[in-house]
């Protein structure tokens, strides 16, 4: 019984780190025009900071992986937290472009292997069979954050500076921190040591596979998140001060569909898991393209996709670990990177047709294509994966 509850304590460790991450992530969003305002630069160029963290998340979760792959997981999450709390308080000192721009990029260098890490302890950690819960676990911290923290954080951004939004990221790292110190076990490193080196879990065909399978597939969900404030004010017609209620909204249903995706992942395996998820985020994302001028059933489907999108999370990262047998870490924390580049791409992508005149609600379009196409990538996962099963039996019945 004490095992268990320190265990729980433990994963709510991660779910601290969780939360801090995904404040940091994206308070910025809400605070643009003040960081604009405030450095003298214009507001798409204040956007290249968003850019520079998805950039550093992508450079980090491999290289910070690897590096770490002969430390213990509570020091090496330790050590991420340290370099996040670090770099995301710097951030509100930064006085210029340039400065805060490369600290930006430094501080998103630990995400993806805090979650890649956090992945595979937290599975450990949990109960037999319940590991994909364990994951949710350490996730709704980042689904809380859309809900709490970055309301809070936009609020004292624009009341106060933008710079105290990034001191509150750096005061929840300090929590993380203590959690971790205080209530991480010390798993040893060779319950945990990856038994394969980069190079060779990077030759694995079916990760490479799945980590296409993210990029593209939650693509789809940023396509529509990247665009929904025009959505909101420019089709549906609503007041500004709706875009933060819609905000909330997706964040609540993020929060949800993070638990609903534990439990598909236990209902069915977790690649099947990822095909209802997308199939379905297709679906309500066309549905979106007709109903987006009824301001009352589009705030109804901002709570939905959000639910949706998070489905999807526990699921696709189970299958990563699942997959990446002897290189877990590598593979759990290369996923963080395919969901940033995801973010770009989908964001990117669903600019298109509206740079071409076709309008906001063509975003939610090429949502559903990005959707269908991860849907089409776990399909032929699964065939793949059927012909091989076939063909060692079919080997092992003629030896």
């Amino acid at each position: 019984m004490e095992n268990l509850k320190s265990n729980k304590k433990a994963l709510f460790a991660l779910a601290i780190g969780g939360f801090g991450i995904g404040l940091t992530e994206f308070v910025i969003m809400g605070i643009l025009t003040e960081v604009s305002g405030s450095l003298g630069i214009t507001i798409p160029q204040a956007g290249h900071f968003i850019a520079a963290y998805a950039l550093g998340v992508v450079v980090g979760a491999p290289l910070l992986t690897g590096l770490g792959s002969k430390l213990s997981p509570k020091k090496m999450l330790f050590l991420l937290m340290i370099w996040f709390t670090v770099f995301n308080t710097f951030s509100g000192l930064a006085t210029g472009y340039s400065s805060l721009l490369f600290l930006r990029f430094l501080s998103g260098i630990p995400h993806g292997a805090f979650f890649g890490i956090g992945a595979v302890v937290a599975t450990k950690l949990a109960k037999k069979g319940k590991g994909a819960q364990a994951i949710s676990i350490m996730f709704s911290g980042l689904t809380v954050a859309n809900v709490i923290g970055v309301p809070i954080g936009t609020y004292l951004g624009q009341q106060f500076s933008w710079s105290v939004s990034f001191y509150l990221v750096g005061f929840v790292g300090l929590l993380a921190l203590g959690s971790i110190y205080l209530w991480m076990p010390k798993i040893e490193v060779e319950q945990t040591e990856e038994k394969v080196t980069v190079t060779q879990g990077l030759k694995n065909t079916e990760l490479w596979a799945l980590i296409a399978l993210t990029t593209i597939g939650t693509g789809g969900f940023f396509a529509w998140y990247s665009y929904v404030a025009p959505l909101i004010t420019d089709v549906a017609g609503l007041p500004n001060h709706f875009v933060g209620y819609a905000m909330m909204l997706a964040g609540l249903g993020m929060v949800v569909g993070n638990f609903l995706g534990a439990k598909m992942a236990e209902l069915f395996s977790p690649l099947k898991a990822v095909i209802i998820s997308l199939s379905v985020m297709c679906g309500i994302l066309v549905l979106n393209m007709f109903i987006a001028t009824n301001p009352y059933l589009l705030m109804i489907l901002t709570f939905v996709i959000g639910a949706i999108s998070f489905t999807v999370a526990t699921p696709i990262q189970m299958a990563i670990i699942n997959t990446s047998k002897g290189s877990e870490m590598l593979g759990s924390s290369m996923n963080q990177s395919a969901f940033n580049m995801g973010n770009a791409s989908g964001a990117y992508l669903a600019g298109l047709p509206i740079a071409f005149g076709y309008g906001i609600i063509y975003s939610s379009l090429v949502g559903a294509a990005l959707a269908l196409s991860g849907v089409a990538i776990a399909v032929a996962i699964l065939v793949i994966r059927k012909r091989k099963e076939i063909k060692y039996r079919k080997m092992a019945m003629s030896c």
